[in-house]
């Protein structure tokens, strides 16, 4: 699960920068342009999706953190 949540979080990274350069390309050219409007409803796509991936791995985290929290209280 630990390996998961960690893939994840590297998936959330490249959104992030997947994001940031979508924004890029909004603010670069004509703030009326149909490119803009595009780029602006994939950047807000792509952090839709950044947010769902972050939540499944702080799902997964936690499981793993609540896991080895037992497994330490047992060892104790």
């Amino acid at each position: 699960m630990e390996s998961m949540a960690e893939r994840l979080e590297g998936m959330v990274d490249e959104l992030t920068d997947m994001a940031m350069d979508a924004l890029r390309r909004a603010t670069s050219g004509d703030p009326d342009s149909a490119e803009t409007g595009e780029a602006l409803a994939m950047e807000r796509r792509i952090l839709k999706a950044r947010r769902a991936v972050e939540k499944a791995a702080a799902a997964l985290g936690e499981e793993s953190r609540s896991a080895r929290a037992s497994l330490d209280d047992g060892a104790a």
